[in-house]
């Protein structure tokens, strides 16, 4: 596994590096040897928090988890538990998705439950897209009470979503 540690408002010692790699490094027992392996980390401060943020995108897919605590070591800790949570989890999802390509990676030994989880769409919405800018997405979807909102931007020429982060503050995401 290669690491790319940065801080963003902390200074990232060589302790907190060494602590970070030798807690994302078990998740390689999930992996192949051969696939190498690209951790970005990201560790920043928010007030009295300590926020990780950990991606390890591979050729099919992308694994991504954060973690915030007033204790670094604490969140770094629990990130590392929420990685290998979703690596188990999705385990069967990934398999049946990406078992004959190429560069299909998981290595998960463990014993298969009786009841098998399926991923099912239980509802389904047709919207019709009238052209609006950003600050009115906003205004809808506050309107109905959600965390997202998809809708054609009039400013960008696109389809966008806009949601709520859990800073509180608003993204977009633009479909192009």
């Amino acid at each position: 596994m290669n690491f790319s540690i940065h801080g963003d408002h902390i200074k990232v010692t060589e302790s907190i590096k060494d602590y970070v790699e030798s807690k994302i490094s078990k998740l390689a027992k999930y992996f192949d040897n051969e696939t190498e392996l690209n951790v970005v980390v990201k560790i920043r401060v928010r007030g009295e928090e300590q926020i990780i943020e950990v991606t390890i995108p591979t050729k099919l897919f992308t694994i991504r988890a954060e973690e915030r605590n007033k204790d670094l070591y604490a969140a770094i800790d629990l990130v590392e538990k929420k990685l290998e949570s979703q690596i188990k989890k999705n385990k069967s999802k990934m398999a049946s998705r990406y078992k004959n390509q190429r560069g299909y990676v998981m290595n998960v030994f463990e014993e298969e439950s009786d009841v098998e989880e399926t991923s099912q769409i239980v509802r389904r919405k047709e919207v019709e897209f009238k052209p609006m800018d950003e600050e009115e997405a906003i205004l809808q979807m506050e309107l109905v009470n959600h965390d997202f909102f998809v809708f054609k931007n009039a400013d960008e020429k696109c389809v966008s979503v806009v949601y709520r982060r859990k800073d509180g503050t608003y993204g977009i995401i633009n479909a192009r």
